[in-house]
């Protein structure tokens, strides 16, 4: 697989801190030559935010001067760094809105969200993104788009053995391949015979893709795993995130908690998942 086509949709709100996560975005793409269709939608309803969350709707309202504001920006930002690109402006139900974003990423290589902090739009975003299209999702944390890298030079995968984390692998192997190192990461106090053959099996495996990578593993110490991942990117200057999503099911993290749940919440990182 390559990462030719991506798609990026602009909802939610503006802010300074969207602007600079949007122009992350492009710059990103940028350096990896990739084509970015920007969608930024308006919808239908009257209703304010406030009202529609009293009548409990399950989507924001996205008024045009923000959906024109979002799309202006990444036009901006497109145009000063020579981004090939494609700027779309839809109108929907606000009922419908991701539903339009998730028919839109199937036809993509990837869906890069921006994801702002304990947003539950952003949360629905990326889980639908995650079940829905078949295709991984690149989470850009609005919250620290400023100092994110432009480039991903430093990526650690978050490895358990799992159906998701080996999707997210194959995934990523585009990324992976521009990398100047790459470190396989598995959370555990004391790891089994199974978890390090596991590990270094992986090793192997990107070294026939010409991708030097080293197994080690990190104490879990009675935290929370998204948390242990976290402060592992934070000490070892990580640019990007690979996991899987959601190993176990969706239910249960939602109410239990989870990496994932953790993580999409708030991304330590540029985070690239896959389910």
């Amino acid at each position: 697989m390559s990462i030719r086509d991506a798609l990026l949709p602009l909802i939610g709100q503006s802010s300074r801190s969207t602007m600079a996560a949007i122009e992350k975005c492009v710059a990103m793409s940028r350096g990896l030559d990739v084509r970015v269709t920007a969608l930024a939608i308006e919808t239908e309803d009257a209703a304010s935010p406030a009202v529609a969350d009293v009548l409990g709707a399950t989507e924001i309202v996205q008024t045009a001067p923000t959906a024109h504001g979002l799309l202006a920006a990444f036009a901006a930002a497109a145009t000063k760094l020579s981004l090939r690109n494609e700027q779309r402006l839809e109108r929907t139900a606000g009922g419908a809105m991701i539903d339009m974003v998730v028919r839109e990423a199937r036809l993509r290589d990837i869906a890069i969200a921006i994801v702002r902090t304990a947003d539950s739009i952003s949360e629905k975003l990326v889980e639908r993104l995650l079940f829905e299209t078949g295709r991984p999702v690149l989470m850009c944390p609005e919250e620290t788009a400023d100092s994110l890298a432009a480039s991903f030079g430093d990526v650690a995968i978050a490895w358990d053995h799992s159906a998701p984390a080996a999707r997210a692998v194959g995934d990523a192997l585009p990324l992976l391949r521009r990398a100047s190192g790459v470190r396989i990461v598995t959370a555990t106090d004391e790891a089994s015979a199974a978890q390090k053959a596991s590990g270094e099996a992986l090793e192997r495996h990107l070294a026939e893709h010409r991708i030097g990578a080293g197994f080690e593993t990190v104490a879990i110490d009675g935290r929370p795993d998204g948390k242990v991942f976290e402060e592992f990117v934070e000490d070892n200057g990580i640019d990007l995130l690979v996991m899987g999503g959601y190993r176990h099911s969706r239910l249960n993290e939602l109410i239990w908690g989870g990496v994932t749940a953790t993580v999409i919440n708030r991304p330590p990182c540029w985070v690239m998942l896959s389910h």
